[in-house]
């Protein structure tokens, strides 16, 4: 039994985005397992590091570093421990299956005639606070792609999916703005496109941040079983397929995911 089984709430924050909330839900079962209570909450990207620096969040699931939100973190960086990545996430542009390799398989593709022409050009985004939206709206500049009509347009997580979903569906040409683990890259079989300016960033590790404060309160051997925890991209992206695909809640994917690992 751990001695700290009767100490404090800890409280799990993550983005308020599904394969997020997937990750965090594995952090929940690891603390709750150890004997701690667990007071989820979520926002989205800035304000949820914001809300750690604040003290709001003792347990960040999690941070991508360096790329997409080291810019967050280093506000307060001397006052947290990140932990070893869960996983490896990077960003990416990708197309439908459908869309010929042989005629867009590069970035620069976009801006050929007979591809412009037929190619949605709204590309369609999360909030804009996400590395891959700084990083998308960078891209639609340099490539010279707002010249060919294209536009990145941020929105929420329900837009972006809706938009992927539809597309799909009536066999649209259209980009989209992904990364991964997400489970829509298992769902419709996205296909990436080469990117050689390197805007979209390096591949990250996404690590859970504990500040100091709470490291006084959470039990060692927790500590230790999140910082030796690797669920892989895809191990996030099946949790996230549970999620989305198949209708568990969270936890119940995370219940699901932990069993068929014993």
């Amino acid at each position: 039994m751990s001695e700290y089984r009767n100490d404090a709430t800890v409280t799990v924050g993550n983005i308020a985005l599904s394969f997020h909330r997937a990750a965090a839900a594995v952090t929940r079962r690891i603390l709750e397992k150890h004997g701690h209570q667990v007071r989820s909450v979520e926002a989205p990207h800035e304000r949820m590091f914001r809300l750690q620096e604040e003290g709001a969040v003792d347990v960040l699931v999690s941070a991508w570093l360096p790329s997409s939100h080291d810019i967050y973190l280093s506000r307060y960086a001397d006052r947290v421990r990140v932990l070893t990545p869960h996983y490896e996430p990077y960003c990416v542009w990708a197309v439908p299956p459908y869309v010929p390799e042989e005629t867009v398989g590069e970035v620069a593709d976009l801006l050929r005639p007979e591809v412009a022409e037929r190619m949605t050009h709204t590309v369609q985004g999360i909030n804009p606070g996400a590395g891959i939206s700084r990083f998308s709206a960078r891209m639609v500049r340099e490539y010279g792609l707002d010249g060919a009509g294209y536009a990145f347009v941020p929105g929420t997580e329900s837009d972006f999916v809706a938009r992927v979903d539809r597309g799909v569906a009536d066999r649209e040409w259209f980009v989209v703005p992904l990364w991964r683990p997400q489970y829509l890259n298992r769902l419709h079989g996205l296909r990436t496109l080469a990117e050689p300016k390197g805007l979209l960033g390096t591949v990250d590790g996404a690590a859970p941040v504990i500040t100091h404060e709470a490291l006084d309160r959470i039990d060692p051997a927790a500590v230790t079983e999140l910082d030796a925890l690797h669920l892989g991209n895809e191990g996030v992206e099946e949790i996230d397929s549970l999620i989305n695909v198949d209708g568990l809640t969270p936890l119940e994917a995370a219940d699901r995911f932990l069993a068929a690992r014993r």
